[in-house]
């Protein structure tokens, strides 16, 4: 499960053995959050939640948005295009 991106105690994950649609893994702690990429151009979208709260759901949604590029080409790498 590849780091793709990082920000402060942020970590983003790409599961290597993971299902469509494409989507990330967030880390902070034990907090984790899922987002749907909606590739290719976004917007990421909250599918699970596990510790966060609103706010800072709001904030990861934020500070991700302008990565979809290269998330959804991350996620291509590891899956390929099917």
């Amino acid at each position: 499960m590849p780091t793709v991106l990082r920000f402060g105690r942020v970590r983003v994950m790409i599961y290597t053995n993971d299902h469509r649609p494409a989507h990330i893994h967030v880390w902070e702690g034990r907090k984790q959050a899922v987002f749907n990429l909606n590739c290719p151009g976004g917007p990421v979208a909250l599918r699970e939640n596990y510790g966060f709260s609103l706010r800072q759901v709001n904030r990861l949604a934020q500070s991700l948005e302008p990565h979809i590029a290269s998330l959804c080409a991350a996620w291509r790498t590891i899956h390929g295009h099917h």
